[in-house]
C-alpha cells in the first residue's frame, strides 16, 4: 500500500496523512492515532526517498570518516559515537558512519550534501586549515566540528582544551625535576596536534627550558607509529627523562616500546599519555591527561547538531570542556 491508497482508505488528503505519520505538531493527536493505527493494520511503510522529497528531511545525520585500522577497536572513539547514536535515536533520528579514503573525502561530502542524503554532519579530526569546514560553512549546511580549525567565520564546534591539558602534563613533570622532556605527537596538520605542540613549547619556554628538536617527534597517530617514535627517542643521546604522548593510540605503542627495551617506566623514564589507557593496557597504571565523559561528549555534540537543525546560530554553539590529569605510576622524580 502506498501513501495515496492509505489516504483514500482514511478519507483524508495525502498531506494530512503524511504530516500525521511524520509527527507534525499541527495534526491533532486523535487524527495521528487514527492514521498510525490504519498504517499498522495495512502494513504501510513509507518510501524513504519519497519521504525525503516530501518533507525535505532524511532524518539521518552522518560522520564521513577516513577510518584508520585502529579506530574500530578504539574504546574512546566508540564511546563518543555511542553517545551520539543514543541521543539521536531518542530524537527519532539515525546516525551513519561513512568510511572513505582520504582522497575521496571531499567528493563524498559534496555528494551527500547535494544529494540531500543527510540532514547534518559531524566533522571529525579537524585540520589546521580545514577545507571540509570551510565548504560546509559556505554551503550553509548544518554541522558540528569535533575539534577546531582556523576559519574567519563562526561555526559550531565541540572540543577539549588541548593547551590546558598539555600544560597540566608539563607542570607535573617539571615538579618532579624533569628538564629533558620529549613530546611524541600526531601529525601537525591536525588542529589538536598543533595546539598541543604549541602549548608544550610555550610551557617549557616559560620554565626557561630550550626545546631540543630531537625531543619533538611528529606523525605518531597509531600503535605502530607510536612504537617506532619511542624507539627513535630511546636512540637519542642524551635520552629524555620524560615523554608526553599526545594521543592514546600511539601511547599504547610507546609503552610497548619501553617495555620491550627494558626501560623502567616511572623510574628510568616518566610517561604521560593523552587519553584513557585502562582498556588497552590492563595492569599498567599510566598517568594520563583524561578527557572526561567521552560518551557525554558524543551526546553533547548530537544535541548541538540538533540545535543547528533547529535554527540555533553557530556562534552560540561552541563548547570547550576541560581535561584533567589523572595520576598513575608512570611519573616519578627525574633520575640523577
Amino acid at each position: 500500500m502506498n501513501l495515496k491508497a492509505l489516504a483514500d482508505t482514511l478519507g483524508m488528503s495525502k498531506t494530512t496523512v503524511s504530516r500525521a505519520l511524520n509527527g507534525y505538531p499541527e495534526v491533532s493527536e486523535r487524527t495521528r492515532e487514527r492514521v498510525l493505527a490504519a498504517a499498522a493494520a495495512a502494513g504501510y511503510q513509507a518510501n524513504p526517498a519519497a519521504r525525503t522529497l516530501a518533507v525535505g528531511r532524511s532524518n539521518v545525520l552522518g560522520i564521513i570518516y577516513p577510518l584508520l585500522p585502529a579506530d574500530l577497536g578504539d574504546p574512546m572513539f566508540l564511546d563518543v559515537v555511542g553517545g551520539m547514536s543514543a541521543a539521536l535515536e531518542s530524537a527519532g533520528l539515525n546516525l551513519i558512519i561513512v568510511p572513505v579514503s582520504p582522497a575521496n573525502e571531499m567528493p563524498t561530502y559534496r555528494q551527500l550534501v547535494r544529494g540531500r542524503r543527510v540532514d547534518g554532519l559531524v566533522v571529525s579530526r579537524t585540520l589546521v586549515d580545514d577545507e571540509r569546514i570551510a565548504w560546509l560553512s559556505e554551503a550553509a549546511f548544518p554541522f558540528v566540528a569535533h575539534g577546531r580549525t582556523r576559519l574567519d567565520r563562526p561555526y559550531a564546534w565541540f572540543d577539549y582544551d588541548n593547551a590546558a591539558g598539555i600544560e597540566l602534563a608539563v607542570q607535573a613533570l617539571l615538579q618532579q625535576g624533569h628538564r629533558r622532556i620529549a613530546l611524541l605527537g600526531s601529525p601537525l596538520s591536525l588542529h589538536f596536534a598543533r595546539q598541543r605542540r604549541d602549548s608544550f613549547t610555550a610551557a617549557l619556554a616559560a620554565a626557561g627550558i630550550a626545546v631540543d628538536a630531537h625531543y619533538l617527534i611528529e606523525s605518531a597517530i597509531d600503535r605502530r607509529s607510536g612504537y617506532q617514535a619511542m624507539q627513535r627517542l630511546l636512540a637519542v643521546a642524551p635520552r629524555p627523562t620524560a615523554v608526553i604522548v599526545d594521543n592514546h593510540l600511539s601511547g599504547v605503542g610507546a609503552v610497548r616500546a619501553l617495555l620491550d627495551a627494558g626501560v623502567a617506566i616511572g623510574t628510568e623514564m616518566s610517561l604521560i599519555v593523552w587519553g584513557g589507557m585502562a582498556d588497552t593496557l590492563a595492569g599498567l597504571d599510566v598517568t594520563t591527561v583524561d578527557q572526561p565523559d567521552a560518551r557525554g561528549a558524543g551526546t553533547r555534540m548530537a544535541q548541538m547538531l540538533l540545535a543547528r537543525l533547529g535554527g540555533t546560530p553557530a556562534a552560540g554553539l561552541q563548547e570547550l570542556w576541560q581535561p584533567r590529569l589523572v595520576a598513575g605510576s608512570t611519573v616519578g622524580p627525574a633520575p640523577t
